[in-house]
């Protein structure tokens, strides 16, 4: 059988040396190429012809959720894997809604990282533990909630700790916008402040 041909686009130096020692080193696999940035690998992706490419999200110019559908233009045949620090919700099914076939976090064993490739390869959906909990949490959500998808996304980030001028900064709208929203939890919520917002959210399973 021939190698799972990988390509890797890291930024960290150091980081992408390790995976293409680590996955070259794997019997039955083979790294054709290894890029800093989206925009260098552009221009190598479609004669590189990967099977599986393992993805950072956070990359210098185009991220790697941005860059997710312009991957799959490029090679529609490829499987992405995400590998990244991030475990945020947002960006997880940000990541899969644009076409990731997996998704791991980068305190993933060497072991978990070789066969997620491979089941990715495979057409499987490979994600880490602390991934698969946030995904299944997010399904067992109660789905007769008042809010809507915005503002439960918006009571989400206020549970964290985040401002409302963060809120508005990360989701690409003004700051009025969020204190419109959140004005719109407490009356449906009934209640008049952040904590008993989001214990009441909690409480119904609501985030």
């Amino acid at each position: 059988m021939s190698s799972i041909r990988v390509v890797i686009i890291e930024d960290d130096d150091t980081i992408r040396g390790g995976y293409c020692f680590l996955i070259d080193e794997e019997e039955g696999f083979e790294v054709i190429n290894a890029y800093a940035s989206f925009e260098e690998a552009t221009k190598k992706l479609q004669g590189d012809n990967p099977d599986v490419i393992v993805l950072d999200v956070e990359l210098p110019g185009m991220n790697g959720i941005e860059a997710l559908p312009r991957i799959k233009k490029l090679v529609p045949k490829a499987s992405v894997l995400m590998l990244t620090v991030y475990d945020s919700e947002k960006t997880v099914f940000d990541a899969l809604a644009q076409g990731a076939s997996g998704y791991l976090t980068k305190d993933s064993s060497a072991d978990k990282i070789v066969s997620a490739i491979r089941e990715a390869h495979e057409g499987g959906g490979p994600m880490s533990v602390n991934i698969a909990r946030l995904v299944i949490k997010s399904f067992r959500r109660n789905q007769d909630s008042p809010l809507s998808k915005r503002e439960t996304q918006i009571l989400e980030m206020v549970s964290i700790g985040k401002s409302r001028s963060q809120i508005a900064r990360e989701l690409f709208i003004d700051l009025e916008t969020v204190k419109s929203h959140i004005k719109n939890i407490y009356l449906k919520l009934d209640v008049n402040s952040r904590a008993d917002a989001i214990k009441t959210a909690k409480d119904n399973k609501l985030i």
